[in-house]
Formats: C-alpha cells, structure tokens, sequence
C-alpha cells in the first residue's frame, strides 16, 4: 500500500512555468524616494521645535532693572522692538506652516512615486525659508547692535545690563537660524525626490 510519485528532473523555470521576478526590481528601484520622504517627515518635526522654539523664547524675552525704588526701573521687552515682534510673528507664521505641513509628507511616506505632494511641499518650503531668513536677519542685527552699540551713531550696547534679555534673543536667533538650515535641507530634499529615475 505505498505510493510512488515521479518528479521529472528538468527543474528550469520554463519547464515549471514560472515567471521571472520583475516586480522585486520595480520595488528596489523607487526604494530610496521612500527613504527620502521618511527623512522628510522626521526633519519636518525638528524644524517645528526649533522654529517654536525660537518664537516661544523670543516671545518670552524680558528683564526688569530695579534701581532706586520700585517705581523707578528700567524694563526691555521683545515688544519694544518691532524687529523683534516681526520674528516672533514670522517664526510662529514658520511652525504653523511646518505642522500643516506634515499631513503632506506622510502622503510622500504612503506614495512616494507622487510628484504632487512634493512640488507643493518644495515651493512652501521655500517661501518659508525666505521668511524665516529674513526674521532671522533682522533680528541679529538688533542682537548685535544690543550687544556692540554703535559708536558712529552714539548708540551703546544695553546687554552689559540686560544680559539675560540679550542671552534669551541671542539664543532665539541661533535657533531660528538651525530652522533654516533645516529648510534648507527639506528642500534639497525634496529636489532630490522628484528627479526622475
């Protein structure tokens, strides 16, 4: 009562029918593009916190000088200056935009062959950057007057003073200069992605 079953020994794909595997090299092939837009969306988070970052700090920029009496004090606010109400508005018009943002660069994670999503994402990012750059620009030269004066126009530095107010803004520009830099880089990012390949 046993069974004997014979197995032909032509064991080439043409002899089983078998299809060569095309679609494993088509899977390859587009591999990096979802890598590019899994960077995207990561860098994306960074450049939210460190934009946020740089309004919320800015925003929060004050320091009080008690002389005399406590009706005679010296005050400097981010508020007193309009560069600096400028940056904060524009840093926080950046973070708002970066969170909006990132719907679109999980439908680059999903369909990563989508040239759509990345060309919105590559112009808003660099209106973007423009804005971020110019709060960025403007409000350094206030830190540095602040912290070097201007001896032509008989300016003097006031962070010999106010050198918490000067550290806080100081740290606020660098951070939204690391948001530009991350800009920067989304968009070589997403320039890379939609080359054709």
């Amino acid at each position: 009562m046993s069974a004997r079953v014979d197995i032909p020994a032509d064991t080439s794909a043409a002899a089983k029918g078998t299809a060569p595997l095309i679609a494993a090299s088509t899977h390859v092939k587009g591999g990096y593009k979802k890598g590019l837009a899994i960077f995207d969306f990561v860098l994306r988070l960074g450049a939210v916190v460190t934009a946020l970052a740089a309004a919320a700090t800015m925003g929060t920029t004050d320091q009080t000088l008690p002389f005399f009496t406590q009706f005679f004090q010296f005050q400097a606010s981010y508020d007193d200056l309009p560069t600096f109400q400028f940056f904060v508005i524009a840093m926080a018009i950046v973070s708002g935009y970066l969170v909006l943002s990132l719907p679109f660069s999980i439908v680059a994670i999903v369909r990563p062959h989508a040239s759509g999503p990345r060309l919105l994402l590559i112009i808003l990012d660099t209106v973007a950057l423009t804005l971020n750059t110019a709060a960025a620009a403007a409000a350094v030269a206030i830190v540095n007057l602040a912290q070097n004066g201007n001896s032509s126009a008989n300016w003097l530095g006031i962070c010999q003073q106010f050198d918490d107010f000067c550290q806080k803004a100081s740290g606020a520009v660098v951070a939204s200069f690391i948001a530009a830099g991350v800009l920067l880089f989304l968009i070589v990012i997403s320039a890379l992605a939609l080359r054709k390949r």
